[in-house]
């Protein structure tokens, strides 16, 4: 969909975060005498009316009956596309759209790398901007990762990077290379089931002129098996981790001992990387010096340093349990404390216990609402690992300290999303970052987003 054609519709939108935000902007910029009604939270209704004055708000989510009153609601990612009112709204002709679809609607000429995944989707995309620039290609660094593209409205740039959650996946429009770092189960209390997490997530599939994808996950190999233009990574032909290094076929390219980013998951996430700049015709080989230079992103195995005599690792951004285990993993030979729970989606969580059961040098620290249930299958299964089941996260870091031996590690990698405690998982993981003594201020924010 086209800006333009909004012109004379009655128009909504719902949400009142970044995006809604951009969507304002990017309406008010091009259309400037468009009637725009708002949606949102009790608390947002004064500053929405201060942040622009001719909004209609209404403090509320909106039933089917208001929305069937309209005829286009942009919504925000987090609404979930799914809600009996939206559905009934959409068979009663309105048409939902949202910030992502609309720019892809106003730049159909752009170079998209759009990139997805369960895990892994934000490192990737960072560092194909990060080592794009390297190669002194101006790049765009937009989308899921903190960025709406709304808000680059008429910027250009000759690549964008473009992370897409499951969320988005189905509003991109035609691009020229689709990337999928991964597929789990996840967001179900969004898709409402695994199943159609999986179908939402690979809407990328089908806008994608070119797809590269992760050799190393035999369902999603299945699944996209039909695509004619389909490229892999992790896979000895091409880009892949072997023994200390990342090699291109049988030639060593770059060590893994320099790359900025811990563990063999992000080594995987730079051969996703690398691919995808080859595809769009970049010199991958002469890039990839550029991973010893990028900052790794906040939240996610973020160093935070010493204290208490104890190291601190920050991976909030866990919200799967092989999130989680991918975490440990990159943490393999050191003592480590690994905070886990939150809010419970009903997640399985038995390849964890049966991955931790049996394990040495590992204590866990349940915590949050499913954190009960979390150490119930422990126990169930007769883990060996020291365990304890806390109430809050606050009470976890303080177990933590008790039971990790000097000179371990104390990694929050939660597998569960943040909404029991926190706003999201940025506020969890400053949190975390407080309460073990650092400065939570210093660890946010993500470098480069935008266009550089």
């Amino acid at each position: 969909m086209r800006i333009a054609e909004l012109a004379g519709q009655r128009v909504a939108i719902w949400g009142f975060g970044r995006e809604g935000r951009a969507a304002i902007h990017a309406l008010r910029k091009r259309l400037p005498e468009l009637s725009l009604a708002l949606y949102c939270s009790e608390a947002e209704a004064d500053e929405a009316q201060e942040f622009d004055a001719s909004l209609r708000v209404y403090p509320n989510e909106p039933d089917a009956v208001a929305l069937s009153a309209y005829d286009v609601v942009i919504k925000s990612p987090g609404i979930s596309a799914y809600k009996p009112a939206i559905v009934t709204a959409q068979a009663q002709g309105t048409r939902f759209t949202s910030g992502t679809a609309l720019w892809f609607g106003e730049n159909p000429q752009a170079r998209v790398i759009a990139v997805t995944g369960t895990k892994g989707k934000s490192t990737t995309t960072a560092l194909i901007a990060h080592l794009a620039r390297t190669s002194g290609v101006r790049t765009a660094l937009a989308g899921n990762i903190g960025l709406p593209l709304l808000e680059l409205l008429d910027q250009s740039a000759d690549l964008w990077a473009i992370e897409l959650s499951s969320f988005q996946t189905g509003e991109a429009g035609p691009l020229e290379l689709g990337v999928i770092t991964s597929l789990y189960e996840e967001h179900l209390d969004w898709h409402g089931s695994r199943e159609r997490y999986v179908v939402d997530k690979l809407k990328l599939v089908d806008v994608s002129q070119r797809l590269l994808v992760n050799a190393q996950q035999p369902s999603l190999l299945e699944k996209t098996a039909h695509h004619t233009q389909r490229l892999l990574f992790g896979q000895p032909e091409g880009w892949h981790v072997a023994e200390d290094s990342i090699r291109r076929g049988d030639v060593d390219i770059f060590p893994l001992a320099r790359i900025a980013v811990p563990g063999a998951h992000n080594a995987l996430n730079a051969c996703a990387a690398l691919a995808a700049l080859e595809a769009m015709g970049i010199d991958a080989v002469s890039a990839a010096p550029g991973l010893a230079s990028f900052h790794p992103l906040p939240h996610r195995l973020q160093p935070l340093g010493e204290r208490d005599g104890l190291q601190w690792v920050n991976d909030s951004i866990s919200t799967t349990p092989q999130a989680t285990l991918a975490a440990l993993e990159s943490l393999h030979g050191r003592e480590v404390t690994v905070i886990v729970g939150g809010h419970d989606r009903g997640l399985d969580w038995a390849p964890f216990v049966e991955a931790t059961t049996s394990r040495t040098a590992l204590r866990i620290v349940t915590q949050g609402a499913n954190g009960p249930r979390i150490a119930a299958a422990l126990r169930a299964a007769k883990s060996e690992v020291p365990m304890g089941d806390v109430d809050k996260l606050a009470d976890a870091i303080e177990m933590a300290r008790i039971i990790t031996p000097a000179g371990g590690t104390v990694l929050l990698s939660p597998g569960a999303p943040s909404f029991d405690q926190f706003h999201d998982y940025a506020e969890r993981g400053r949190r975390f970052a407080a309460l073990a003594g650092f400065d939570e201020q210093k660890i946010a924010g993500i470098e480069g987003l935008g266009i550089a």
